[in-house]
């Protein structure tokens, strides 16, 4: 998978994430084998850059590349400010946001709801490739209404803009995150356009990216919450698609190494307070698969410092790794 001068280690992306793509996260998911690591939503507005929280999602300090920040908005201008402004701080990739289903997002315009106005995409897409020198891509959904998908037209003019990769997820705005992810559309678009185009939406397992490489002849693959509590999906469908064999499920000790590595991350990254707290959210999908999920929960949201949250992890990960020994 090539963006611009960019090979990548594996076919296999992480999603941007609201929320969830941090730079704690995406460190693990690239070391668990994601061949890209997308920046969570940053606003292009640019009165919203002096926050801590921007100022932390512009942090890519001893982040291995490419680099890519997706940024968000609907004014041309601002959007290619910010192009600028992700570039100076690090970015080595680009990604322009038409696809989230939000509604606060696309109550202003951005999001999914540009795909309502084809002229004001082009002019995104113009704007923001003429800003940067560093390659562009996009993120789409296969339209804002199921009677109005659009996404091939949308894919041609990214392509005719400069557009160095296209990503589209298999739903229209209006199916929000409902029902089946379609892939006729995804493979529609890899039909008309000669960039590379990656399939989105409800991959969650190495058999099915295989399925949809072929069902679609995309050029790569994006993994969203079927990464959420499980980050070493990336290594299991690139091992996969590469060796047509399963990798064996990670053992409960690895997936509690994995949990403690990301909880001490985040607690460094955000600072304690926030760093509990964000943390509380990671917990819940890591157990979610594994008996006494919910009693686990229910004690780590109410932790409140990093020594009670990493100690209740271990002790319940040893409960499981005992209950499992006297299983067998």
């Amino acid at each position: 998978m090539q963006i611009g001068p960019y090979t990548l280690s594996a076919p296999v992306i992480l999603a941007p994430m609201a929320g969830v793509t941090d730079k704690p996260f995406r460190l693990l998911c690239r070391q668990l084998g994601a061949g890209l690591a997308v920046s969570e939503m940053t606003s292009a507005n640019p009165r919203l850059r002096g926050s801590l929280k921007s100022q932390q999602r512009m942090d890519f300090s001893n982040e291995p590349g490419p680099v890519g920040v997706q940024i968000a908005g609907h004014d041309p201008q601002q959007l290619a400010d910010a192009a600028r402004y992700s570039m100076d701080r690090g970015a080595q990739i680009i990604d322009i946001n038409m696809g989230c289903p939000a509604k606060k997002v696309c109550n202003v315009a951005a999001g999914s709801a540009l795909l309502r106005d084809e002229l004001l995409i082009g002019r995104i897409l113009d704007a923001v490739v003429r800003a940067v020198p560093v390659p562009v891509t996009l993120k789409i959904r296969t339209g804002y209404t199921r009677e109005q998908r659009n996404a091939v037209v949308v894919a041609r003019m990214a392509e005719s803009a400069g557009i160095a990769a296209i990503a589209v997820h298999g739903r229209t705005r209006e199916d929000l995150f409902s029902g089946s992810a379609e892939y006729d559309s995804v493979a529609a678009v890899k039909a008309a356009v000669g960039i590379p185009v990656i399939a989105n939406g409800d991959i969650d397992t190495p058999e099915k990216a295989r399925r949809i490489f072929q069902h679609t002849g995309c050029d790569a693959v994006m993994i969203g919450r079927a990464a959420q509590g499980r980050p070493w999906i990336f290594r299991e469908i690139a091992h996969y698609l590469a060796t047509g064999t399963v990798l064996p499920a990670p053992s409960l000790a690895e997936v509690c190494d994995h949990l403690l590595g990301h909880l001490a991350a985040l607690h460094t990254f955000y600072g304690e307070h926030m760093g509990v707290r964000i943390a509380r959210k990671h917990l819940g999908w890591y157990s979610r698969a594994h008996p006494g999920h919910l009693a686990f929960r229910n004690r780590v949201n109410q932790t409140e410092s990093a020594d009670a949250q990493i100690s209740a992890t271990r002790e319940h990960f040893r409960m499981l790794i005992d209950g499992s020994r006297l299983a067998a």
